[in-house]
């Protein structure tokens, strides 16, 4: 697979996606959103990073962030992704999941479980205005998949930070919108 180029010291916000498996649904408890977020803001502290957007879907899972110059952030989502999907898949297997033969593979002659697929998606937000304009993308995303009629109803994304309302799920840095 040729390696995909993340363009880091830019000076800018970027906005970073990634999925699960194969796009399934597996985000689908209080439980497994909370270790996503528990992950993000211990590479928050660890990297003084700014998060200024999120949303957790049951597929995927976006994020609006503010890396310091000299991070390389491709590796801090790696790290993201690995230790949140150790941690699921650990208390996954203590209740032995009904997904976890579906996450089974064989990756450089090993069997593993997969829990998010390999790549994610960045980009350089080059101006306030499309940090914003993400940043509301992200908000509405529950609203255009179904899962809630209002944006404010769905507590995995930092839509209720900004509004100063509901539960807030992830403190955010956040930007004025």
């Amino acid at each position: 697979m040729p390696r995909l180029k993340h363009i880091d010291n830019l000076g800018t916000a970027r906005a970073i996606n990634f999925s699960c498996y194969k796009h399934l649904k597996l985000l689908k408890n209080t439980a497994d959103f909370r270790i996503v977020l528990e992950e993000v803001e211990n590479a928050r502290t660890k990297h003084q990073i700014a998060i200024l957007g999120y949303v957790l879907m049951p597929s995927h899972v976006h994020f609006v962030l503010y890396p310091p110059d000299g991070l390389e952030l491709g590796r801090v989502i790696g790290d993201i992704k690995s230790y949140s999907a150790k941690r699921i898949l650990e208390r996954w297997k203590q209740v032995n999941h009904p997904m976890l033969p579906v996450l089974r593979i064989k990756r450089d002659g090993w069997l593993k479980y997969a829990f998010w697929q390999r790549r994610c998606y960045d980009h350089n937000c080059r101006t306030i205005e499309s940090v914003r304009e993400i940043i509301r993308y992200c908000h509405m995303n529950p609203v255009k998949a179904g899962l809630v009629s209002d944006a404010s109803d769905w507590i995995w994304s930092s839509n209720n930070w900004y509004l100063n309302c509901g539960e807030i799920a992830l403190e955010i840095d956040g930007i004025e919108l």
